[in-house]
């Protein structure tokens, strides 16, 4: 089987539902920019060599319905000939669908395709607009259609994950962000334009400006602000908004290729994918999933979890409740404060902050992460990544990258 290699990935910024940047902005419009920035970032790869636009939405309707993969990639102004589909892992859609494109270049199918992700949450709600649970079913088995929130309260309260030890990783979270921020390690990001009607004169009019930032990024966090709010979740519980991922809008891409067609065209490939697994966990508990993926990844590559940090040094757990994290981080055995402390220089386990302070737009957070990471990797000279998440429903998922440093 042949090696598919990702010479270019980006995203546009996150930005929180309802209040954020792209809170009117058309979901559409921002996944045409990504893609179309993309090839712009890879002049020397023709449109029509890509095959296939592969992108990960967790709820694909409305705006973000209609087959968007192939409506944005020609709005993104590629050619008739490069098809495009929706595929849907929830957490892991943005993920999936890069995976995907990976295997279709693996298996010979074609030479170059994209993947990525979109959500607009500020467009489509947390469940979709019209969610239909199977009634008989669910009298029997409810979990599998349980709040993601009620989930993070059940690893808090089955594995004694503290109130205390929850707003301290959310803490480290925003201040890695903030540092980040500040000192421009989000190379990923490319500037998309925002959308926002206003009234002047008795008219409505649309206006639109660059977003450059994640907008979710909180400098002003501190510990004992955190410890003011009230549970979002349940009375008496430990979940609350600011130790929970952010409800965001966003969209990424990324183009994959094989060896072939990176030497045909005169790119340079940034990391190869090695290897990629998922999991299945109890629905009601459905954070756990990275601490069973994760171990999976690893023995499909025959590492173990001894690896984590000495080997693979670039870790992105997505961040959908600090109760979650830091149950998997334990499981991994990488939770040792020095791994992910912002005051810590030691630190591989999401290094510029995650979830809690630069949002989940669900279908997308796979894809973003993978910029994320990639970037990393390739900016800080890193050898092995893993990237990883829960998924609604029980489930968890990870994708082993490997840094291209020799290519000649």
């Amino acid at each position: 089987m042949r090696d598919a290699y990702i010479v270019q990935a980006l995203r546009t910024p996150g930005c929180r539902r309802n209040k954020g940047a792209f809170a009117q902005t058309r979901p559409e419009e921002m996944l045409a920019h990504v893609i179309k920035s993309v090839m712009d970032k890879t002049p020397n790869v023709p449109k029509e060599a890509v095959d296939d636009i592969m992108i990960g939405c967790a709820f694909p309707e409305a705006e973000q319905g209609l087959n968007v993969g192939r409506i944005c990639g020609l709005m993104a102004g590629m050619p008739i000939t490069t098809s495009g589909a929706i595929v849907n892992r929830f957490c892991s859609s943005g993920l999936e669908a890069s995976v995907i494109s990976a295997m279709r270049v693996m298996t010979g199918f074609c030479d170059v395709a994209m993947g990525g992700g979109l959500e607009c949450m500020s467009t489509v709600p947390m469940g979709g607009n019209m969610p239909r649970p199977n009634p008989d079913w669910a009298k029997e088995n409810p979990d599998v259609y349980i709040s993601m929130g009620i989930t993070a309260e059940n690893v808090a309260s089955r594995y004694n994950i503290t109130r205390e030890q929850q707003d301290i990783f959310g803490y480290h979270s925003q201040m890695k962000a903030v540092n980040a921020l500040k000192n421009g390690l989000f190379p990923e990001i490319v500037p998309t334009e925002a959308t926002k009607f206003v009234t002047k004169d008795g008219m409505v009019v649309k206006e639109t400006f660059m977003q450059d930032w994640d907008d979710g990024i909180r400098e002003a966090t501190t510990l004992e602000g955190m410890a003011k709010l009230r549970p979002a979740f349940k009375a008496g519980g430990s979940v609350t908004a600011a130790n929970s991922s952010q409800t965001t809008d966003g969209a990424a891409a990324n183009l994959i290729m094989s060896e072939e067609a990176c030497r045909e065209y005169g790119v340079t490939p940034m990391v190869k994918i090695v290897s990629y697994a998922v999991a299945g966990v109890e629905p009601d508990e459905m954070g756990v999933g990275p601490a069973a993926a994760i171990p999976k990844l690893l023995k499909q590559v025959g590492w173990d979890l001894k690896d984590l940090g000495t080997k693979v040094k670039l870790i992105e757990l997505n961040e959908a409740f600090a109760s979650q994290s830091i149950y998997c981080a334990q499981q991994l055995g990488i939770d040792a404060e020095e791994n992910w402390s912002v005051e810590s220089d030691k630190r591989f386990l999401n290094v510029n902050g995650g979830a809690i302070a630069l949002g989940h737009p669900l279908g997308c957070t796979g894809a973003k992460l993978l910029a994320q990471i990639v970037h990393n990797m390739y900016n800080n000279n890193v050898k092995y990544g893993i990237e990883s998440m829960c998924i609604g429903g029980g489930m968890g998922a990870a994708c082993l990258f490997e840094l291209v440093d020799d290519w000649k």
